[in-house]
């Protein structure tokens, strides 16, 4: 059984990833928690049986303890990822770094050399790669089904609703505070598009803006919340009174309170980021983005992301020599058609747990991974600094209208590090 300690009780945390260790005591423990709001850490506190004197408001204070455990989770914010990152490594934790491992290319490829350098176990919360449905596109594109991949189309559907509760009015609405929206939302698909195509990514253009959720797009009669007598509040596809005023207690109802009462919901509208008006907020991060790759064995993708639609998943079309395969994660469907005439469709076997199980299926990774203790030779966290300068990279060309090439881009950051500009 591994003991583990958790920075950052919000909703990833306590919720996707440290629930796993209240259905499977066994495999894992955890026995500290640093979390700077009072409410969060005491119910991480109640529902994992941690002693007080093993509760911190501030992930400063924990590491200042000889190491507690063996493992540690840093779900803390995207901003305050690389320095706890750094010094949990150096104290002798083994890792699960939230996504993204951090808002500056520099800090994730020193986050990543160091755990390799000390051979410490890092794994990045890239979860599409746990989910079921892309292990088995995986699956599908090395064994040859459609030959050799030349092309893929794949766009992440945000969805208008999730860009208004996690991008406009949430936690990831500003890239100075946070990160840009490629890395915030889209390092996984970065990752795993680098994943599939088995090359190394040499170009990347993008093109993107911040279109809709802004001042000048609000209706008539709208109001600075949603809460303060909005004309238009009964008809607007994005109201705060809609989504969140009600006695739900699972995300995202339990991010905008923690209680699920009527009193406590209408108080946190009123008073809270969650009860504006989603043209009136202080949001910066793009709604609608797109990216181009172009890899070393002459793979190109064509990547879109997108707030404007209904569902929050993703799609795709991966094109070889032989046929394509199209998917859409939603539906848990991939169909496989080759140019001989012949055509499948297959189903991947479903788990329980957040991301159509990823959440579950990458603790369960983890926990095997410490138990074995093999941390693979090199720390995946590598691999991930990797797919990350991808989305730093597409961010760039977005501001500068240039295009990136990458070898350019990573040599810059090399000396950069070897200069030492910055900490």
């Amino acid at each position: 059984m591994i003991e583990a300690a958790l920075l950052g009780a919000g909703g990833r945390g306590m919720f996707a990833y440290a629930s796993y260790a209240l259905k499977r005591p066994d495999d894992i423990q955890f026995v500290a928690v640093a979390e700077p709001n009072e409410e969060r850490r005491a119910m991480f506190a109640r529902l994992h049986r941690i002693p007080a004197e093993r509760t911190f408001a501030s992930w400063q204070e924990l590491l200042a303890q000889p190491q507690l455990c063996r493992a540690l989770l840093v779900c803390t914010q995207d901003n305050d990822h690389y320095e706890p990152a750094m010094k949990a490594l150096e104290a002798g934790y083994d890792l699960l770094l939230e996504k993204p491992m951090a808002n500056d290319p520099l800090q994730a490829l020193r986050i990543a050399e160091r755990a390799d350098r000390l051979g410490r176990t890092l794994t990045v919360c890239h979860t599409m790669r746990y989910s079921t449905f892309f292990r088995k596109l995986k699956e599908l594109t090395d064994s040859g089904a459609i030959g050799r991949i030349l092309s893929i189309q794949w766009t992440e559907n945000v969805g208008y609703w999730h860009q208004a509760h996690s991008f406009v009015r949430g936690n990831w609405r500003r890239a100075d505070e946070t990160s840009p929206m490629i890395l915030a939302k889209c390092c996984h698909d970065m990752d795993m598009l680098q994943h599939i195509v088995g090359g190394e990514c040499v170009r990347v253009s993008s093109f993107g803006s911040l279109s809709y959720f802004r001042r000048d797009q609000a209706p008539e009669g709208s109001t600075e919340r949603c809460t303060d007598g909005c004309q238009v509040e009964r008809t607007c596809p994005f109201s705060a009174i809609k989504w969140y005023y009600n006695e739900k207690d699972q995300w995202p109802q339990n991010v905008v309170s923690l209680t699920p009462t009527l009193e406590a919901r209408w108080k946190a509208l009123q008073e809270g980021p969650y009860g504006r008006c989603v043209f009136r907020c202080d949001n910066d991060v793009v709604d609608h983005q797109v990216v181009n790759l172009l890899f070393d064995n002459e793979v190109t993708v064509a990547f879109t992301m997108t707030a404007f639609t209904t569902d929050n998943t993703r799609s795709l079309k991966i094109m070889g020599t032989n046929g394509e395969i199209r998917g859409y994660d939603a539906l848990n469907e991939l169909e496989v058609i080759r140019f001989s005439g012949e055509r499948w469709k297959v189903a991947p076997e479903r788990v329980e747990g957040g991301h159509a199980g990823a959440d579950t299926m990458i603790m369960a990774d983890f926990v095997q991974q410490l138990a074995s203790g093999d941390t693979l030779g090199k720390s995946p966290g590598l691999v991930s600094a990797r797919s990350h300068l991808i989305a730093f990279a597409a961010e760039r060309s977005r501001l500068s209208g240039q295009t990136v090439v990458m070898s350019d881009y990573v040599r810059e950051l090399q000396q950069e590090q070897e200069g030492g500009a910055r900490p």
